[in-house]
């Protein structure tokens, strides 16, 4: 169970989606599996969103909101304790009023039940509604669509609805909560950097560099990695999605850096461009800057109202401009929060949403990448950069390497 948001709020979360529901019934899966050989178990992100628990598979939460019995209009399912496997993949404990209050549900039961309440609100309400997110016709169903449709088999006058967006835009907007977690990230995000460019210098290995970032995040409490690094120097630097983090770092080239901490599940994602040597050539200094002034011009654009196609575009008109407009390859940021990319949906923006920027400009010929990026808070008069303590100028750069040594 995440603690580091008070029970209450995740209690608050749940009844804003019951509300929401009105007289339908909703279902939001956990997911399954056991603990993979490499990594870890997740849920599903918007489980987490709604409980807090991370660590029980198979966990389902449902949503009964006409339920007679105030106490049932909220249920949440755990498999059954299973002590064979537990000796394996961790000790669970019995339903009891302290498990209870930990998750914050006045009702849990064993999944073996579902079947038998789900018929029941099934038949009183006649309404099912699909809180998961709806899946391209080439995916299977959604766990929440196919039940509801063998129960409408059973149940003549039964209907399904579609509610997937409920969750999400509850999501979009983050509490005080969420974003001090995220900006916890951010500050272990930065103290990798500083562990990261005391070992900046020509020679040095991208996986040197990816292990003293990693490092620092650690050092500041991070006991996970919001995504995959990218260290890539060089020509490395031009590819997106670089994630090997082999390659060596020479004098005279760009070193990309794409990483973020977590902090309690909550996401940073920051990327900067250092010169390996220290010192940013007069070409790359004057990329560097085209690539800071349209991120600047996006920072300006995010404000309540705004969409990120209208900061997308208030980025890409000062590279455009510059004449780098198809050395721009992708979008101009992205939502974040309990996922490197939350849920992203085109609305316009609200006071409490996080989305990163991150322009960038890549020419391949010259093995030059650069890629700006910083998260930035939706305020009620236009925007707060969470991560302004990164440096970012062309000066504030090299001063970092330099004082980093």
């Amino acid at each position: 169970m995440d603690t580091s948001i008070k029970v209450s709020e995740y209690q608050s979360r749940r009844k804003k989606i019951n509300a929401r529901l009105k007289d339908s019934v909703g279902l939001v899966f956990a997911g399954a599996g056991a603990p993979p050989l490499r990594g870890e178990w997740f849920p599903d992100m918007n489980f987490r969103y709604l409980t807090g628990i991370s660590d029980e598979p198979g966990a389902i939460v449902m949503f009964d909101p006409t339920n007679p019995n105030p106490k049932r209009r909220m249920i949440l399912f755990l498999q059954p304790v299973n002590p064979e496997m537990d000796v394996w993949d961790g000790y669970r404990d019995h339903i009891s009023q302290e498990l209870r209050d930990r998750y914050g549900f006045d009702t849990v039961m064993r999944t073996p039940a579902l079947p038998r309440f789900l018929t029941e609100a099934a038949r009183r309400t006649k309404k099912l509604a699909c809180l998961h997110p709806t899946a391209a016709y080439t995916q299977p169903l959604t766990q929440d669509l196919d039940i509801f449709q063998k129960v409408a088999a059973r149940m003549p006058g039964c209907s399904i609805v579609d509610m997937s967006d409920e969750i999400i835009k509850q999501r979009l907007v983050k509490s005080p909560a969420e974003i001090k977690q995220i900006q916890s990230a951010i500050k272990a995000t930065h103290n990798g950097h500083k562990r990261m460019l005391a070992k900046l210098k020509p020679g040095v290995g991208e996986r040197e560099l990816h292990n003293a970032l990693v490092g620092g995040f650690a050092e500041a409490g991070s006991i996970r990695n919001a995504f995959d690094p990218i260290v890539g120097s060089g020509h490395n630097a031009t590819v997106l999605h670089y994630k090997e983090n082999i390659g060596v770092c020479n004098d005279g080239e760009l070193v990309v850096v794409d990483c973020g901490a977590e902090i309690n599940g909550y996401a940073s994602d920051i990327t900067r461009a250092f010169p390996v040597s220290g010192k940013f050539t007069k070409e790359q200094a004057k990329l560097y800057n085209i690539v800071l002034k349209s991120q600047q011009a996006a920072i300006r654009a995010v404000k309540p109202g705004a969409t990120m196609a209208q900061v997308d575009e208030a980025s890409r008109k000062v590279i455009r401009d510059a004449g780098y407009g198809d050395q721009y390859l992708h979008g101009v940021g992205h939502h974040l929060g309990l996922e490197t990319h939350d849920p992203s949906p085109d609305v316009k923006l609200k006071p409490g949403m996080v989305v990163t920027i991150e322009p960038g400009i890549y020419l391949q010929d010259k093995s030059i990448g650069i890629r700006i990026e910083d998260d930035i808070l939706v305020t009620e008069k236009g925007n707060r950069n969470l991560s302004s303590m990164i440096p970012k100028t062309v000066s504030e750069v090299e001063a970092a390497i330099k004082d980093a040594k």
